[in-house]
């Protein structure tokens, strides 16, 4: 399991770890408010993609098990960036101290070739400072299908009463530069005998609620371009998921579907000192510079299929909603 949380982690250094000679940390060269307004544009599309894919891949059939049954799945959500996330205009984000010869730059899901120049003037007890710095570029060449991907290792037990408990738990795992753990629970309750003769249809019914939260942190400090002491990203997420399910199952083939509504937050730190140097003189020290957060909700709806091979499955859906999602996975099912 942990490997699987490996490959997230190596994602989200991505949003960090930028194809640019200037990295993440030098945006916070532009004054006061303009340095998080840049970084939450860059950011952002990451953020959302994880919070709808992390709401994502919580079942693939409404028919719970049976008492003390369970499966194990192993499955991967991607959530695609769309098109016009995948860039920022400059003129947006009201910048007071930041200006540009070109009028976008890429986000964290766009071209790691878009890298313009960002000019930095401002004044300070009525003297002028500049700087200037190398805009990060995005990802997009490095996440397949230009989505931003998460991993989903879960296990389903069955429960009297036609309940079914969900879970995904990895604890804090890792490597120097980056470390993340994630919890993730679910219940689901399988209704279909509300509607009497339904019982006997291959028609199954179930509501689902989901919650999950994430922990990352990583170190700014190796390979950082502006001097400092212990820099650091530290990135949370919470999000949930309540959803009315429908499958048919078959022998062979089962298709389901469901209909709800997913909402998170998340929030984004950099800790640690950060030494500024300006042209004129100038030189700023800044200490756990910024906290953002990001919220992303919206209505969704899944479509998807599973293939049956004894107790091996295979299955995959797509979920329409503000990212669009994706799903394919295995699972190894018992009773």
């Amino acid at each position: 399991m942990k490997k699987y949380i490996f490959f997230f982690l190596c994602i989200f250094s991505l949003s960090f770890n930028t194809k640019a000679q200037d990295g993440l940390e030098a945006l916070l060269l532009a004054d006061n408010a303009d340095r998080s307004k840049l970084i939450n544009a860059y950011v952002n599309p990451a953020m959302k993609g994880l919070i709808y894919g992390m709401s994502s891949g919580w079942y693939h059939t409404a028919k719970v098990h049976k008492s003390f049954g369970f499966d194990i799945s192993i499955g991967l959500n991607a959530s695609i960036v769309p098109e016009a996330d995948e860039m920022f205009k400059f003129s947006d984000l009201n910048l007071s101290s930041v200006t540009s010869v070109s009028s976008t730059a890429a986000t964290v899901a766009g071209s790691e070739d878009q890298k313009p120049i960002a000019l930095v003037s401002f004044q300070e007890g009525g003297n002028t400072y500049t700087t200037q710095f190398t805009m990060p570029g995005g990802a997009k060449e490095s996440l397949p299908l230009n989505a931003i991907p998460t991993p989903a290792v879960q296990v389903n037990l069955g429960l009297p009463g036609k309940f079914e408990a969900n879970l995904r738990l990895v604890p804090k795992v890792g490597n120097d530069d980056v470390k993340g753990s994630l919890l993730g629970i679910g219940i689901k309750k399988e209704i279909t005998s509300w509607f009497g003769p339904m019982e006997k249809t291959p028609l199954h019914v179930s509501l689902l609620a989901a919650y999950t939260s994430m922990n990352v942190d990583y170190d700014i400090q190796n390979g950082s371009s502006v001097s400092g002491s212990n820099q650091a990203a530290e990135f949370k997420l919470n999000s949930y998921t309540v959803q009315a399910l429908a499958s048919l199952n078959f022998p062979i083939i089962n298709i389901y579907g469901g209909l709800g509504y997913t909402s998170g937050s998340s929030t984004l730190k950099m800790l640690g000192t950060y030494k500024l140097d300006y042209n004129g003189g100038l030189t700023r020290t800044l200490t756990d510079p910024l906290n953002s957060k990001f919220n992303a909700s919206g209505f969704t709806t899944t479509v998807g299929a599973r293939l049956s091979l004894g107790f091996f499955k295979v299955f995959g859906s797509y979920s329409l909603q503000e990212y669009n999602t994706a799903n394919l996975g295995i699972a190894f099912s018992i009773r």
